[in-house]
């Protein structure tokens, strides 16, 4: 008998959840200190765990600007910390305070309690820089893989319920397209890291409904209502399943109207932002932080 969807997530999350924190040794950034602290913030699906990074050790005259960071991990496995390199580099060069954030994950807590948690969490960011020493006004949001398709799930949200306005959305080598067959999505390379029996095992944990498969906030590249979404920024990788979706994403959200940087990494896989290599996962970090540091003004 097959192992079900939600015994074999948490057998990933067992084996991942380790190696998912390990980051190439040349894109740790150990040489830039994180001045971090942490806070709770109460959600409609529970509390959420977050780690804060500044851009200095000190408050600064004026408050930064901020940006909320969502990791990856297929909505399976949490590690917020892989995303460290990330959040200290980008706090650094991009004179912003990062938000890391611990969202919820399947199969424990499966669609939407991410969503919830990842809207909730900006939304209260948005309205209480005073009291956390930012700039809510100047405000963005990212992520990488599973992160970048809550990035995009939280804009969406946003500009429904009018209830604040990121300047740049940051989408790195995410999922849009959950409803499709992994089969179908071709990569560059024979063996490439994403297989379609591990993305649907992720699929299916996290959206155990196939009918909530095609929902936008699911799947935000079979949404065909993009106009009035935030600036983006959309990084691919050329050998990744993913890619396909993320280069079409970019050209929909740009035929939309919206303001769209779209860049493919040559000759990398999905997760090179971590694991190499280096030179192009430093590249692409930069191209955020710059990217960043243009939108907020910081």
């Amino acid at each position: 008998m097959p192992l079900s969807p939600r015994i074999q997530a948490r057998g990933i999350q067992l084996l991942l959840g380790r190696v998912m924190a390990r980051v190439h040794k040349d894109l740790r950034f150990t040489d830039i200190p994180a001045y971090t602290e942490t806070l709770r913030v109460q959600t409609g699906a529970g509390p959420v765990k977050c780690t804060v990074y500044r851009p200095t050790g000190t408050a600064a005259d004026a408050p930064a600007p901020v940006y909320v960071n969502f990791h990856g991990g297929g909505f399976v496995v949490a590690r917020p910390e892989q995303d460290d390199h990330l959040c200290r580099y980008i706090a650094a060069t991009a004179g912003c305070v990062v938000v890391n954030v611990d969202y919820a994950v399947a199969p424990q807590r499966p669609y939407p309690a991410a969503v919830t948690q990842a809207y909730d969490v900006t939304a209260w960011i948005a309205g209480n820089g005073a009291g956390g020493g930012w700039d809510g006004s100047r405000l963005a949001v990212g992520g990488h893989s599973a992160g970048g398709n809550l990035t995009a799930a939280v804009c969406r949200l946003a500009r429904e319920r009018g209830t604040f306005t990121p300047r740049l959305q940051i989408i790195d080598s995410a999922p849009l397209d959950q409803l499709t067959d992994p089969a179908t999505k071709r990569s560059l390379v024979a063996k490439p890291l994403l297989s379609p029996q591990l993305m649907r095992i992720f699929t299916a944990a996290y959206v155990p409904d196939p009918a909530d498969r095609a929902h936008p906030l699911v799947s935000p590249g079979l949404a065909d209502d993009l106009a009035g979404l935030p600036p983006a920024l959309v990084i691919t990788a050329e050998n990744d399943r993913l890619r396909d979706e993320g280069d079409a994403y970019a050209k929909a959200l740009e035929a939309a109207g919206v303001p769209v940087t779209h860049r493919v990494f040559e000759g990398v896989d999905h997760y090179f932002t971590h694991v190499g290599p280096a030179p192009s996962g430093r590249a692409a970090i930069d191209l955020m932080a710059s990217s960043l540091r243009a939108a907020l003004g910081s």
